[in-house]
């Protein structure tokens, strides 16, 4: 589920730079969604053809006053014990060092959770980070979740605001070599997105 705020894009529209910039409409506005972006920029009377991309969807690169619009979610499907020296996914890329717990959750590379982001990033669930573990399947990972006991349906935070202490988009591009731009656009085409005031 990729959430998008409202309140975000109206606040990070008037710190954009003005002038010759990207074409924020293209790509569907940078996977934010084409139509609802022109419509809120034109209830604000900003030309969306002006802006600054970065700035405006609150990316790593742009403003660092602009918050991210979009966050990209899943939910916990369950969890299980794993022993140590039990590995989890395709090829066990991971074996446990001692004894954990780890949660199966929905988002997969299907929803554009890049295969190279097990072992590699973090997923915050009730307010406390935690690994990705083994390799990113079609629709679901694996989250060591430690010594923490996530009930089934607990919001997963892939990526969002980090000033809230969620895991950063930046974190996603280290770990990939990918742009900010590249990811967004790719969440966006294929998660389902909510709007949020």
């Amino acid at each position: 589920m990729a959430r998008l705020s409202e309140s975000a894009l109206r606040a990070n529209a008037l710190l954009a730079p003005v002038g010759p910039a990207d074409d924020v409409l293209a790509v569907d506005a940078w996977g934010h969604g084409a139509e609802w972006v022109a419509s809120v920029l034109s209830t604000l009377g900003v030309d969306a053809r002006s802006l600054d991309a970065a700035t405006l969807f609150g990316l790593p690169d742009g403003d660092p006053r602009a918050r991210p619009v979009l966050s990209l979610h899943g939910r916990v499907l369950g969890t299980k014990p794993l022993r140590a020296g039990e590995g989890v996914s395709y090829g066990y890329t991971h074996r446990a060092p001692r004894d954990t717990t780890v949660a199966l959750v929905t988002g997969g590379y299907a929803q554009g959770v890049v295969r190279s982001l097990g072992n590699a990033v973090d997923v915050a669930i009730d307010g406390r980070r935690h690994r990705i573990v083994g390799r990113v399947a079609m629709d679901v990972c694996v989250v060591d979740v430690d010594t923490a006991r996530p009930v089934r349906g607990a919001d997963v935070v892939f990526f969002g605001d980090p000033e809230s202490g969620q895991p950063s988009l930046r974190e996603w591009m280290d770990a990939t070599g990918w742009g900010a731009g590249e990811i967004v656009a790719a969440i966006g085409a294929r998660a389902e997105r909510t709007v949020s005031a």
